[in-house]
């Protein structure tokens, strides 16, 4: 196995991992029912599956197991 040969600073170990962190994801607004949801994914209003602002699934339910 590898080991590093001198010991590397927490302050330079920190700085390469500055950019290492999560974004806030974006969410979109539906301009037919006024919901809130994530870009690119159904969403349930109401019992009701939409996506793309149209109705997808009419009284949508999950199997839950």
């Amino acid at each position: 196995m590898a080991h590093p040969k001198r010991k590397i600073s927490k302050t330079r170990r920190d700085k390469r991992r500055t950019h290492q962190k999560l974004s806030e994801k974006a969410i979109a607004i539906c301009p037919t029912t006024d919901t809130p949801h994530l870009y690119h994914h159904a969403y349930v209003v109401d019992g009701d599956l939409f996506h793309k602002g149209k109705l997808a699934i009419k009284n949508y339910t999950t199997n839950a197991l």
